[in-house]
């Protein structure tokens, strides 16, 4: 485990259903939506115990007030973008993955409130015009839902793509953009 780790969670509920955020001092780790029980998609929430272990690897107690700082605001954040106040988050982030994951979430962060791009868009961005299907594992294996807007990715001929969280909540994000498929 490294301090890089989440060491603060919290789960809250919203119109576009209950979310779990995790931060460490750096940033906002994850964000994910907890399935009901209709759902047919698969929780990537963080368990409990591992938020608990840790915090065992805080050196300085200081570094969780400022984890629970970054969910607060956050929270804040993710009310405004539902209520259709905010475009734009400035909550810090710190997802933790491969150098090539970060150019992808990168690259999705830059892509405006109300855009779609493909896969193929992101990998021209990040100059690996080949790397499609790895931009598509990457935009899958992304830990911070919304923020890193990886629901804007929609087919090379503009019909929706898979979501991690169905498509049914990826059409009603875009919908809250302002985008109809």
């Amino acid at each position: 485990m490294s301090k890089f780790n989440p060491t603060a969670k919290l789960n809250f509920q919203t119109s576009f259903g209950h979310l779990s955020l995790c931060a460490n001092a750096q940033g906002l780790t994850h964000l994910s939506f907890i399935p009901s029980a209709e759902d047919e998609w698969q929780s990537r929430e963080i368990d409990n115990q591992q938020i608990i272990d840790n915090r065992d690897v805080i050196l300085d107690k200081q570094d969780l007030v400022v984890a629970e700082k970054h969910l607060a605001q956050a929270q804040q954040e993710l009310i405004e973008y539902f209520a259709q106040q905010r475009q734009h988050f400035e909550v810090p982030l710190a997802p933790k993955g491969t150098e090539f994951q970060k150019q992808v979430w990168q690259a999705l962060g830059e892509l405006g409130h109300g855009q779609s791009c493909s896969y193929g868009d992101i990998a021209n961005k990040i100059d690996r015009p080949k790397a499609v299907r790895a931009v598509g594992t990457a935009n899958g294996a992304n830990p911070i839902a919304i923020i890193v807007p990886c629901h804007r990715v929609i087919g090379k001929n503009g019909t929706l793509t898979g979501y991690a969280y169905g498509l049914a909540l990826k059409q009603k994000l875009l919908k809250l953009e302002g985008l109809s498929l």
